[in-house]
C-alpha cells in the first residue's frame, strides 16, 4: 500500500519514495532537499492539517496538505 507523508503522525520519520507532483512543484521540493530516499521527520501540523512542517536534514519546511499527498513515503 502507497502511504503518502500526509498521513503521517507527528514525530513520524519516514524514506521518500516518488515524487507525485507536475515539473514546477518537483523542481520546488528538490531545491529545499525532498527527493527520493532522503529522510523527512514530521514535525508539527496546523490546527486544521491544512499544512504540515517537515525537517529535511537540518531545514524545516512547511508544506501545504495539498503537496504532502504528493509525495509518497515508506516508514523506515
Amino acid at each position: 500500500m502507497k502511504k503518502k507523508l500526509s498521513d503521517c503522525k507527528k514525530a513520524c520519520v519516514v524514506r521518500v519514495t516518488k515524487l507525485n507532483a507536475d515539473a514546477e512543484l518537483k523542481r520546488r521540493l528538490i531545491s529545499f532537499g525532498v527527493m527520493k530516499d532522503v529522510i523527512i521527520e514530521v514535525l508539527e501540523y496546523a490546527p486544521a492539517k491544512s499544512t504540515i512542517e517537515i525537517k529535511v536534514g537540518s531545514t524545516r519546511l512547511a508544506l501545504r496538505a495539498t503537496e504532502a499527498d504528493l509525495i509518497e513515503v515508506e516508514k523506515i
